[in-house]
């Protein structure tokens, strides 16, 4: 495709770019920052008065919307649950010479960005022509992985020419509102301001009451303004607002700089009465270092990160910037440190889906984090789950059910979600679920959870499962009716492939897990309810075409006019931003991996033909419009062999944001599909799999790679897996391994290097 949407320049490590772009929400999206505490859009430090997207955001802070749709009916969620735009700590005003900086309406003589993944520094400079003056800007920030309350910020600005009168206001500010909020409401009230030079400045706020007793979360900002020069400062306090201000002149070839210090603490961590001690504390701590020194701590905490999880591409930097860049992205977003958190579809990006967590967790992101890091963060996901087991019960009551309905968006177990096709037909997210404690268990060889937390979890689902099923005495087999698969394009239909084979497998997953540790887990199971989920199980009924060959979406999708995405016009791409929801319901078009999702989730239960015609036959009418899409897709299409079709979906997954493939990176990022990325290299053009307590590899190499490499861990051992011309096994640390590489038995013990198979011989 023509890359029209591509902002930056291609770099193996940063995204750089020489010219402001009009597109100001997407050049601010795919700046984004984070440090798993909290992050921000790119905004400029200065302002922009031009359109963009103003967007702070603090992890697990959010608002219950009090909006109810008015059709409103039992079952429905009380609240939407959203992400709420934090104070801005960002703020300042510059003005030199009577004239605001302000690059919507000045244009700069020249222009340099910079996002440093290495150690997520992101930069900016300009030139501007002003009266009287010529004046060059450099702007430096990043959000600490160190001290996560921390925001670093620098500016310099130089006299190139001429004499500047300068005003220079810092300020903190949480008069600010979400885009989607109700007649502009504002989701924060004053607590307390500092700001008369005898304490650094701060600024305590708190959500604004709401009618749901969910808490009012209180967020204190405290900030230290260090000039290059000592200069006196007015302060100013307004109720959402804090502001210190200097003014100087300066002469040709004189500067100035400012290196702002922001510490913010919330309620979730420090009480209300003690936030302020505690930031003040934080800042004299961050005042003993430059903002130089500080970027050195950053930039090693950085490299510790790297150092497992990179993933080495040698000659493609396309490739290999976008899968650093995800990676950059996700690591910002989540790094597993909280088991109160998780991760939202958008992170601290935008504030599209509320913020909320989603099954992309369990079902994209688990496999990621379970080889790039410790298994104490997996175990914090599915901690995450556990802690709010009581909820999901409550979701499953609310829809007259048992067991457990784990939500499809939450911030606290609740289900928050207002669209009743997507929130209560939705359903098979409850299997992703379980499937991540699978996955855990399957991946680490760690039993422990599954044998404690993770079946009273199971055991939740299974009832849930067993309650949600039919029997059609018609046909004397178990049905589920009225849901929506992964495939968002069809909604309220019957027997969803997808659905019903993951219903069955959670319910027989349930019972041997049961019966290997019922005596040490507190989950409960009666004889009588083992017998019945066995009937289900045996009993399920699955859509079929035996000419075709197929597993059938659900019962009708054959009855759709049926064609290819090659037959439309590319014109009318992305189908949910041109037709009408009717007409994209009743299309055979496909947002995403619906029977090829179950297919990658339970691969060994299928054969190699039967993956080939389901591919076939489902690929082409698929339109990849989930983001969630194309890497599915990718890791399937390399295990057949078809590996022009995985490198196109891996480009589309791994530069998906950078190209902007689908026309909405402005509003954010993708977050929990940038996993994707990971999975199309790993799960795919490695074929690393994890069966019968053996790891397994089958690499093929991109015609236009010259190879790549990454790092695992897993099962105690830390391995390094290269491919070029041949295959090369490292086993970094931990004891020897039994592996397979291209289904041959091997002891990796220090060193493995085969040679890359021919087609014949592979």
């Amino acid at each position: 495709m023509e890359h029209l949407n591509r902002l930056f320049d291609i770099h193996p490590w940063k995204l750089k770019t020489t010219q402001l772009h009009k597109d100001m929400r997407l050049q601010e999206s795919l700046t984004s920052i984070g440090n798993g505490y909290m992050g921000m859009r790119g905004n400029f430090e200065e302002g922009y008065s031009g359109d963009h997207h103003q967007g702070t955001y603090l992890a697990g802070v959010w608002y219950p919307d009090k909006t109810r749709v008015g059709w409103w009916k039992n079952g429905y969620p009380d609240y939407f649950g959203k992400v709420i735009n934090a104070l801005n700590f960002l703020a300042m005003t510059i003005t030199i010479n009577d004239t605001e900086i302000d690059l919507a309406k000045l244009t700069p003589k020249s222009f340099n960005q910079e996002l440093d993944l290495k150690n997520g520094l992101l930069s900016r400079s300009f030139t501007l022509n002003l009266p009287e003056a010529t004046v060059a800007f450099t702007f430096r920030r990043f959000l600490s992985i160190t001290t996560q309350e921390a925001a670093w910020i620098d500016v310099n600005l130089a006299v190139l020419d001429g004499r500047a009168s300068v005003k220079w206001r810092s300020a903190l500010t949480s008069d600010v509102q979400n885009e989607d909020s109700n007649y502009n409401e504002h989701f924060w009230e004053p607590i307390a301001t500092s700001s008369n030079g005898e304490t650094s400045p701060y600024l305590q706020v708190r959500t604004i009451p709401n009618q749901f007793d969910i808490e009012q979360f209180t967020v204190t900002a405290m900030m230290d303004n260090e000039f290059s020069t000592q200069l006196t400062s007015d302060y100013t306090q307004a109720p959402l607002a804090v502001s210190e201000e200097v003014a100087t002149e300066l002469k040709q070839g004189e500067q100035l700089s400012l290196t702002k210090r922001v510490l913010l603490v919330t309620s979730r961590d420090v009480a209300p009465s003690e936030q302020v001690a505690k930031a003040a504390t934080l800042l004299a701590t961050a005042k003993k270092e430059t903002f130089d020194e500080a970027l050195t701590q950053q930039t090693a905490a950085w490299q510790k990160r790297w150092e497992l999880a990179d993933v080495q591409i040698a000659g493609d930097d396309e490739a290999q910037q976008g899968i650093r860049f995800n990676l950059f992205q996700l690591f910002s977003t989540y790094y597993g440190e909280d088991e109160r958190l998780n991760i939202g579809p958008k992170g601290f990006t935008g504030e599209k889906y509320g913020g909320a967590t989603y099954w992309d967790t369990e079902a994209y992101a688990v496999p990621l984090y379970l080889a790039l890091a410790k298994p104490e963060v997996t175990k914090n996901l599915l901690n995450y789950r556990y802690n709010q087991l009581p909820q999901a019960k409550h979701n499953a009551r609310q829809q007259g059910l048992a067991g457990a309905l784990y939500p499809m968006v939450t911030f606290t177990g609740i289900e928050c979600h207002n669209e009743w096709e997507i929130t209560f037909e939705e359903i098979h997210r409850n299997g992703a679920i379980a499937y991540a404690i699978y996955n855990y268990t399957n991946y680490t060889g760690d039993t422990s959870y599954l044998a404690t937390h993770g079946l009273e979890v199971l055991a939740e689902i299974a009832r849930f499962w067993a309650d949600r099923v039919h029997f059609s005495k018609r046909k004397g087999q178990y049905m589920i009716h009225g849901v929506t698969g992964p495939n968002e394009y069809e909604n309220n239909v019957n027997n969803n492939w997808y659905t019903n084979t993951l219903a069955a497998w959670v319910l027989q997953y349930t019972i041997d897990s049961y019966q290997k540790y019922r005596d040490s887990t507190q989950a409960r199971i009666s004889d009588e309810e083992l017998v019945h989920w066995q009937e289900i199980i045996d009993g399920m009924y699955y859509p079929k075409d035996d000419e075709l060959g197929i597993f059938v979406q659900h019962d009708t999708f054959l009855d759709k006019d049926l064609m290819p995405v090659t037959d439309l016009d590319t014109a009318e791409l992305p189908l949910n931003q041109h037709w009408s929801w009717d007409k994209i319901l009743r299309s055979c078009f496909i947002k995403q991996a619906d029977v090829l999702q179950g297919i990658y989730f339970f691969g060994d239960a299928y054969s190699i033909e039967e993956k080939q015609r389901n591919f076939d036959f489902y690929e082409p009418m698929t339109v990849h419009e989930s983001s969630l899409s194309p890497s599915i897709h990718a890791v399937l299409a390399a295990e057949l062999g078809l590996e022009e079709k995985a490198v196109e979906m891996y480009q589309r997954t791994a530069r998906l944001d950078l190209d902007n493939y689908n026309n909405d990176t402005q509003d954010g990022l993708h977050i929990t599909s940038m996993t994707g990325s990971w999975l199309a290299i790993v799960q795919g053009f490695a074929q690393m799999k994890t069966t019968e307590n053996t790891l397994r590899f089958a690499p093929f190499l991109p015609k236009n790679w010259q190879g790549y490499a990454f790092r695992i861990n897993y099962r105690n051992r830390l391995l390094a897996i290269d491919v070029n011309k041949q295959v090369t096994l490292t086993l970094i640390s931990g004891d020897p391994l039994d592996v397979s590489l291209y289904e041959k038995p091997y002891k990796l013990a220090t060193t493995l290097t085969i040679p890359m198979p021919t087609k014949e011989e592979d």
